[in-house]
């Protein structure tokens, strides 16, 4: 089947993104490990595709329309089925400032029941904070494009001969993550619910993330495109640092609660002993801390 209308045209306007094959039907995108930037364009997400008989679904957008028209052309130099749905992860902008070039080609957008509402009140801050982080330029075209059909709980998108499983997550990474588990290939899109490399970050529920490590574990996949890291990584074996990294920064942060330790004290020293494991550590540690420390207070 041909590109819809006007997906042709953009495809070949813009270069292609680097892609990498995962599997049979499965490319991927690696974002590289690093804070925004105008040199990296914004382009820190990990970024999957799954084609299946009769169309193509995509994972996550991108953190530009730049970046997911270039997206756009590597599908189409790959293969000339339509893109039939596009799947946010989550409300991120490294993850969703692409949508507007997915519907402007006539894909349907999909996303956790709660992406919306999220998108909603964050879209205006992230519009602006990616402005200033990264320029007038990279922002081009750049909308806040919610999804037009919502995951209460699960949910199978059909791309002929090849099923997608998607999930709706309690807050965990965020309030609105979806991951996606291709049974085909035994891939697994996990969006920002797995770092690997990458130290996570913690913008929703510390202990919701680390009460469904095991039913994370427990999904059949062989392989994992984390959210951010090397694609792809072998799974459950992926999670293991985040395990790790969650257990010590929650012990912690217990610890300062409990010995009467103010937070932004505790969130200097709370999950030190894991920074030698990531890579961002002195980014996000002392956010995620302050994050936590406000949940655990009231365990």
């Amino acid at each position: 089947m041909p590109l819809p209308f006007g997906a042709a045209a953009l495809a070949a306007a813009q270069p292609p993104l680097a892609l990498k094959t995962v599997a049979e039907g499965v490319l991927a995108f690696e974002g590289v490990v690093e804070l925004e930037t105008p040199r990296n364009e914004g382009a820190v997400a990990n970024l999957g595709v799954v084609v299946g008989d009769d169309a193509v679904a995509v994972i996550d957008s991108g953190g530009s329309v730049v970046q997911a028209k270039a997206l756009i052309a590597a599908i189409a130099k790959a293969t000339a089925k339509p893109v039939r749905y596009l799947v946010n992860t989550h409300m991120h902008p490294d993850h969703i400032f692409g949508n507007a070039a997915f519907r402007d080609i006539g894909a349907t957008i999909v996303g956790h029941r709660n992406l919306p509402r999220a998108l909603a009140a964050r879209g205006p801050y992230y519009l602006q904070s990616y402005r200033e982080q990264l320029g007038p330029a990279l922002m081009t075209g750049v909308e806040i494009v919610p999804p037009s059909v919502l995951v209460e709980d699960t949910m199978q998108l059909d791309l002929g001969g090849r099923k997608l499983e998607l999930k709706a997550w309690p807050a965990a990474h965020t309030d609105n993550d979806l991951t996606v588990h291709d049974p085909e290939s035994g891939t697994l899109f996990a969006g920002d619910l797995v770092f690997v490399k990458h130290l996570p970050i913690v913008d929703g529920s510390l202990l919701g993330w680390m009460r469904q490590m095991d039913q994370l574990a427990a999904i059949p996949a062989s392989r994992v495109l984390p959210g951010h890291g090397p694609v792809p990584s072998l799974w459950p074996e992926a999670l293991a640092g985040e395990r790790r990294y969650f257990e010590a920064l929650a012990a912690d942060l217990r610890k300062a609660i409990a010995a009467g330790t103010p937070m932004a004290e505790a969130a200097k020293t709370a999950g030190q002993s894991e920074a030698g494991n990531w890579e961002l550590f002195d980014a996000y540690n002392g956010r995620n801390a302050t994050t936590a420390y406000a949940e655990l207070e009231w365990e």
